[in-house]
């Protein structure tokens, strides 16, 4: 996952000057954008956040509901209409570069929730912790439980942020040629309540590089969160506590909730961004992958955290992401910028790979594991080239073929994953400033395509695939909520998105 270090982040950086003088944090609706909605901050945010950012360049929308491909974004320039008065379409790596004073404008028909959320820095690795709230979670407004961390431009600045996101409304608009279904519809959709964040701060020492929850462990109460930082530290803290504070009037969260339960040396100073947790071990099972090309693997033995001594390695080239078997215990993968996928044992003696296969002539930055159907991995590499591989075609000495691969994106991957849900669901985020979602069931021959595409000569350029695309600035990562069917949480250098189109 390539990363935005904090001095790289222009404006923000400068914004931040001292605590004390910081702007409150801030939610924009759809809508908006020229609004200064304060946030309602509860708990140890307080005071703590700032950068009072929002870009004008939101979102691209690519498509519907109803599987048509491609409709709904504009381009405008200081507000008004393109020369020959019509709609374009804004297509990354195609269309032409924005003007001074051009925006793109989004078509808030297309999207049935967009939520942004300002940071007090950038916060490039974000995850969404499994709630107590219910599955299938449909109606509005929505609640949800996120963790995220930053790269702040001073070491002892960092922070782990747990947060809870409430009141988030829907915000569709009905296209004017729709009918009005008010009668019909759930008179919950029509809530008109502010967005609330409630946040509470844990200190770190070093920029975060990437944060992931433990979805298992969750579900015993057991909120194990780690955080992979720029120092070569690993940090396993139990947000627990600060899960309680949310819901429990007059809880005090313990001194020793905001300290780590383990802090995982084993890779030195050496920094890293490979980081998964075991979905199948009751206990918590966490692997930790290097610029060094080492993997440790660090378990709960139900009274402490091991380390193993011997590290997974294959060479000496960067461990970009790791992915744990959704079925096998003991199996994992890894994706190298040697553009190598690797499978891996756990129980192997000598601790190498089991199988590689060269997946890209460049780096292969990302893989997600299907939890729907196993032997289907996607990866997503540095040129822009992003696919998903049949695992029960990798053989030793053969190489096999991606089952299906797109190029539609000209600049890196950098975050994939499958929809938990659907497993023909994938969300795609490049460093084109976009989020792309794709179709896998989507034949490429479809009648219906055919016909749009022959009607609209900008779409001959797009695969019929691709239902949906979302911008979003520096867009770092990207996860989808388990709980809430088709919701999207997103991250890049102006904040979060938590967005659900009417696409999925």
């Amino acid at each position: 996952m390539p990363k935005r270090a904090a001095e790289e982040t222009g404006p923000q950086k400068a914004a931040r000057t001292s605590l004390s003088g910081a702007p409150p944090a801030k939610v924009v609706e759809w809508g908006d954008a020229d609004k200064d909605m304060d946030l309602k901050i509860e708990g140890g945010m307080e005071g703590r956040v700032g950068d009072d950012y929002e870009s004008e360049e939101e979102i691209v929308e690519l498509g519907d509901e109803e599987g048509e491909h491609m409709e709904g974004i504009k381009e405008e320039k200081d507000g008004e209409s393109n020369k020959n008065g019509a709609q374009q379409i804004y297509v990354p790596g195609k269309s032409r570069a924005l003007e001074p004073g051009e925006i793109l404008e989004p078509d808030p028909t297309t999207y049935e929730m967009y939520h942004k959320v300002n940071m007090p820095w950038p916060c490039m690795s974000v995850d969404i912790l499994q709630d107590k709230l219910g599955n299938e979670r449909r109606s509005y407004p929505a609640t949800m439980y996120v963790v995220t961390a930053t790269q702040a431009m001073r070491p002892k600045d960092n922070e782990l942020l747990v947060l809870k996101l409430s009141s988030l409304k829907k915000t569709l608009e009905k296209d004017e040629n729709e009918q009005d279904s008010d009668a019909d519809s759930d008179s919950d959709d029509d809530f008109s309540g502010d967005p609330i964040l409630e946040s509470e701060v844990i200190p770190l020492r070093s920029t975060t590089n990437r944060i992931r929850t433990n979805t298992l462990t969750s579900r015993s109460d057991r909120y194990y969160t780690a955080t992979m930082h720029e120092n070569g530290e690993v940090c396993i803290f139990d947000v627990g506590a600060q899960m309680r504070a949310f819901d429990t009037p007059g809880y005090v969260i313990p001194k020793t909730a905001k300290r780590p339960q383990q802090v995982v040396k084993a890779h030195g100073n050496v920094e890293g961004y490979g980081m998964d947790w075991s979905p199948l071990e009751q206990n918590g099972a966490l692997l930790t992958g290097d610029v060094s090309g080492r993997v440790y693997l660090t378990k709960n033995t139900g009274s402490k955290w091991t380390t193993d001594r011997q590290e997974f390695q294959a060479s000496d080239a960067s461990i970009e992401d790791i992915q744990w078997s959704k079925s096998e215990r003991t199996v994992f993968s890894t994706a190298g910028v040697d553009g190598y996928i690797r499978i891996w044992d756990t129980r192997a003696k000598n601790h190498t790979p089991a199988l590689s296969v060269v997946a890209s002539k460049t780096d292969v930055n990302v893989i997600s594991w299907c939890e729907k159907i196993d032997y289907l991995l996607a990866s997503g590499h540095d040129d822009g080239v992003w696919g998903v591989w049949d695992l029960r075609n990798f053989r030793p000495n053969k190489q096999p073929s991606p089952v299906v691969s797109y190029d539609f994106h000209k600049k890196p991957i950098t975050a994939i994953s499958f929809d938990p849900l659907d497993e023909s669901i994938v969300a795609v985020a490049s460093e084109d400033n976009t989020v792309t979602l794709w179709d896998l069931a989507v034949e490429a021959d479809d009648e219906e395509v055919r016909q749009q595409q022959a009607g609209n000569d900008q779409l001959k350029d797009i695969p019929p695939q691709m239902m949906f695309g979302h911008w979003q600035r520096d867009v770092k990562d990207v996860c989808w909520h388990r709980q809430i069917p088709g919701t999207l949480l997103s991250t890049g250098s102006d904040g979060m998105n938590v967005w659900k189109t009417i696409s999925v």
